[in-house]
């Protein structure tokens, strides 16, 4: 099947991912979107698990104030190198991340840093289980690793606090 250079803009406008990659998935699913759209991230998850073990200590510190400066969030987030760390795509998912902190008040980062004596669930208390604010088809760790996939780099959220007046 001949793949077509628009059908490639197209899939690569939609998921950021490389022109060969998408080339490829787009002959492995015989010229089905949808289909080379699964590809794609079957292929961003594995390649986000071969990073996960890779050191991440670069990144930023967001902060964020919500309500006139009522509620504001610090959140350090974490990635391989400065260049990353300074990239537009980085400093919006950090910027992401601290205001789904502010709305969603998460106790801990990780399921492995969840107290025992809570009694909230892990989707309600564990920043990386919540459903993201933004699109609640996702959950705030599946968009991590969605943009580990697409910028190559491994990706942590470290540690966050979060401030509200009155409490």
């Amino acid at each position: 099947m001949e793949v077509t250079a628009a059908a490639v803009k197209e899939l690569r406008e939609k998921t950021g991912a490389g022109v060969m990659e998408c080339k490829r998935a787009l002959v492995e699913s015989e010229g089905n979107v949808p289909q080379a759209l699964e590809i794609l991230k079957q292929q961003g998850l594995a390649t986000a698990e071969k990073k996960s073990a890779r050191v991440a200590s670069q990144g930023l510190v967001e902060t964020y104030l919500h309500g006139g400066g009522r509620i504001g969030v610090l959140v350090e987030i974490n990635c391989e190198t400065d260049f990353v760390a300074r990239t537009e795509e980085f400093k919006a998912l950090a910027h992401d991340i601290a205001m789904q902190i502010a709305a969603q008040a998460p106790l801990v980062v990780s399921e492995d840093d969840m107290p025992a004596d809570t009694e909230l669930t892990p989707e309600q208390a564990v920043l990386l289980k919540q459903p993201f604010i933004k699109n609640p088809s996702l959950t705030v760790g599946q968009l991590i690793t969605e943009a580990i996939a697409k910028i190559g780099e491994n990706i942590r959220v470290r540690r966050f606090a979060r401030f509200e007046l009155g409490r």
